[in-house]
């Protein structure tokens, strides 16, 4: 009898087994795609027709005949109807969290004519509320326009006659009408007193409202106007990685801003939690200070081993894979040696003492400790007693395979491209020109600007390399503006901006934007293509980038968007897939009107 029981107990657990193990192996796909135009960036395998998604993961790429043997019953099925099919683009350099109050503004990205933009303005001037501004904060450019030409001030009043205006071109120049003028105190003691500000004046010596100046400027003019709430931080977050997903965008490095860790990430955290972060985030640490001078590789540490104690690498979001993950300081580490990249003026060039000093006294702290940083220089003046002193601390204090990077580098020299790389470092280039090599010209001349930056150099030399947008201010975060100007070789203007021998093939382009960014994540063997194993990150765009004429790049965006297996964005025939998103708060939110991009409403 006692055998019987156990021959009937041991059946009974290994068929309750065999369907638990079933249940949890689950075999075939949790998502397929067909009938794709696949461009991989798998050199083993580069392109196919349909793909097949586990878990968050790429694990089958072939002809659709051999992904839909991998279907079964709970299989997702999406027809590509033929488009084409790329990576998920990741932004190696980008301000998210620096913005906030990114649903408080109007953006100009990619409004084709001056007309249309002042219209915007004056629309959402009738709708926004008392004690609120009329903002439009970076992302534009006057070249895009076909009129070609900043707005003229008294345009820029007839637009908001009733409340105060900033209009920000950049990091470079701002136009304000009287009523920010005076919730300013423009000529008052009340405005802050920064170096290199300069007010145009008319003729009795009265600011214009037209103010240039340097990235300090900028921030501290943004302290100065109504705050958002939480909750409206919580949405300018969701609404602009909206934006992003539109483009195709699934992973980011926040570069900093004036939202330092722990801060900034709380906002993130909300997202996080509820499983509503559609892009992955990696971010690397500004710490700015309360004003005045600052050490801020100290405040740095202090931040990161009192404050919040977090390690390099680690995430505050385990549930989704380099979800909101540390990578270290940057890119600004000393307000002291940072090169303003104002192109409308010339180079800052920094005393090569100071710059060496802060490389062996601050970035040494940061080596030690095996942080990885990323450093924003633009000048090649600048690079050398970097890299100079650099080369010194790792003589003592070696970086031995530490994740570190030059930023933006625009003019950076053959040698110091080599420095950097012996040294380990990347380079991450930004799409700053496609907007503003106008104004490049203009302070440089044409013949510096068609090899600004050396991009068939960089490419060639095997560095690590990404391109990136640094939007959401000093460029707009569209990146087919960028991938279009590399392989184009023309501006927004369009006006030829980059020797015939100093541009892109497309599969470069977009490699700088898919496999060459992972490098900054330290995720490149997982991210970046589209092979077994990798994760599941990829869009499927609305025309075929490696066909349509050059013209037509920058206007380029995704029908359907997926991170990390799930669909984060979809349009056109995959509108019913899209997630549905709250409304964008405040209720007067410019992005409930004009949505988040040029013709997205």
């Amino acid at each position: 009898m006692i055998r019987k029981i156990l021959i009937a107990f041991v059946t009974v657990y290994s068929f309750c087994a065999g369907q638990a193990q079933t249940t949890q192996d689950d075999p075939g796909a949790d998502l397929i795609v067909i009938n794709a135009k696949i461009f991989t960036g798998n050199r083993a395998q580069p392109e196919a027709s349909a793909l097949a998604v586990k878990k968050g993961r790429i694990y089958f790429v072939g002809s659709n005949e051999d992904i839909l043997g991998l279907k079964n019953s709970k299989t997702k099925v999406i027809d590509a109807r033929s488009r084409r099919l790329i990576p998920g683009i990741i932004d190696a350099h980008i301000h998210v969290l620096n913005d906030l109050a990114y649903n408080y503004n109007v953006r100009w990205d990619g409004v084709p004519t001056l007309t249309r933009a002042l219209t915007m303005l004056h629309e959402q001037a009738e709708r926004t509320p008392d004690g609120q501004w009329v903002k439009v904060i970076g992302g534009w450019s006057p070249y895009q326009f076909k009129e070609n030409r900043f707005p003229t001030l008294d345009e820029l009043r007839q637009a908001v006659p009733n409340r105060p205006m900033i209009v920000q071109y950049a990091y470079n120049e701002a136009f304000l009408n009287k009523q920010a003028m005076e919730a300013l105190g423009v000529g008052t003691d009340r405005f802050p007193k920064l170096p290199d500000v300069e007010f145009e004046k008319d003729s009795h010596n009265i600011p214009t409202g037209v103010v240039h100046g340097y990235t300090w400027l900028f921030l501290a003019l943004e302290t100065m106007v109504p705050q958002p709430t939480f909750d409206e931080q919580v949405s300018s977050v969701i609404d602009s990685v909206h934006g992003l997903n539109r483009f195709g965008v699934t992973s980011i490095i926040d570069n900093g801003g004036r939202w330092a860790y722990p801060k900034g990430q709380a906002v993130v955290d909300v997202l996080a939690r509820d499983n509503r972060l559609n892009v992955r985030m990696p971010f690397v640490d500004l710490q700015l200070g309360n004003g005045g001078q600052v050490n801020m590789v100290d405040l740095e540490l202090e931040a990161i081993t009192k404050t919040a104690p977090l390690s390099p690498g680690q995430n505050l979001y385990p549930a989704l894979l380099h979800g909101l993950e540390y990578r270290g300081a940057g890119e600004v580490l000393n307000g002291d040696v940072h090169d303003h990249e104002n192109f409308d003026r010339p180079a800052v060039i920094i005393a090569p003492e100071k710059m060496r000093r802060f490389v062996e006294e601050d970035v040494r702290k940061l080596i030690q400790r095996r942080i990885p940083f990323r450093m924003h220089i633009s000048y090649n003046e600048n690079i050398s007693p970097f890299l100079d002193a650099l080369e010194k601390v790792n003589e003592t204090v070696p970086l031995d395979g530490l994740r570190w990077g030059l930023e933006h580098a625009e003019t950076i020299t053959p040698e110091n491209i080599a420095r950097v790389k012996k040294l380990g470092g990347g380079i991450a280039l930004d799409g700053k020109m496609a907007l503003h090599a106008d104004g490049f010209i203009k302070t440089y001349g044409r013949e510096k600007a068609l090899e600004t930056p050396r991009l068939r150099m960089l490419v060639d030399s095997g560095i690590p390399l990404a391109l990136t947008t640094d939007a959401f201010r000093a460029a707009t975060y569209n990146p087919w503006v960028a991938i279009s100007w590399t392989v184009s070789g023309r501006s927004v203007s369009g006006s030829e901006v980059l020797a015939k021998d100093n541009r892109l093939t497309r599969a470069e382009a977009l490699k700088l934007f898919t496999k060459g960014a992972a490098w900054f994540t330290n995720a490149e063997s997982e991210m970046g293509a589209i092979a077994p194993g990798n994760l599941a990150d990829f869009a499927v765009l609305d025309r075929d980038y490696f066909t349509v004429p050059e013209d037509q790049i920058k206007s380029i965006s995704s029908v359907l968007t997926i991170m990390d297996g799930k669909v984060v964005f979809g349009s056109q025939d995959y509108s019913d897939l899209s997630p549905k998103l709250p409304a964008p708060l405040p209720v007067w939110s410019p992005v409930q009107y004009f949505g988040t991009y040029y013709g997205e409403k």
